[in-house]
């Protein structure tokens, strides 16, 4: 299968969960092989099903040209958690999670990585606009055009949220619209850093 045909499934996949404005009218429009059969269910609930697989080694850049390389020396190189989203400016599901993300990226601080990722094809064409009229200074503006990432992890929907462990493991995903901002959402972020503050101080 061509790059550029794999590009177009994927983003036909994405639009599973989310709704899409007018404004965009290229993303989504070719048919998904395999139909809807073939799609991740987009649930909204935590799903530990593909705990322990690796964060895709790929290479982001934001609109200013700074790079992110994933998946090299644990998960972001930094040895730090990481709960990774993607999301999309045609997406009202993904638009809606935006301010939880940047207010736990806030209240976290260094503990946990919040790192969202577009999967908008107009790349910083379509998300420099949206950061521009949204006040979330806490979050990256990571640029995905291809859907690489989305393609690495089976993503069958957006929004999608992995949580990645200090190692670059996976522990856990939501696929759908998810509450940032609830118990069961701290209470699953904070079980994952008590157990690497725990390792920490006993190595």
């Amino acid at each position: 299968m061509s790059r550029l045909l794999l590009t177009s499934c994927i983003a036909a996949l994405l639009l599973s969960g989310c709704d899409r404005s007018a404004s965009d009218p290229v993303q989504g429009d070719d048919a998904l092989p395999g139909g809807k059969d073939s799609l991740e269910a987009v649930t909204g609930e935590i799903d530990r099903s593909r705990g322990g697989e690796s964060l895709p080694i790929l290479t982001l850049n934001d609109p200013e040209g700074d790079q992110l390389v994933l998946g090299v020396g644990g998960s972001d190189g930094t040895g730090t958690p990481m709960l990774v989203n993607l999301w999309a400016t045609w997406c009202a599901p993904c638009i809606k999670e935006m301010p939880m993300l940047d207010n736990l990226a806030a209240e976290y601080g260094g503990l946990l990585d919040v790192v969202t990722i577009s999967q908008d094809l107009q790349g910083a064409e379509a998300v420099e606009p949206f950061f521009a009229e949204n006040d979330l200074p806490n979050l990256p503006r990571w640029l995905d055009p291809e859907t690489s990432f989305a393609e690495a992890i089976g993503a069958g929907g957006l929004p999608v949220t992995v949580l990645y462990d200090d190692a670059g493991k996976e522990l856990w995903r939501v696929a759908g619209d998810y509450d940032w901002s609830s118990e069961e959402a701290h209470e699953a972020i904070d079980e994952t850093l008590g157990a690497v503050i725990n390792a920490a101080s006993e190595g």
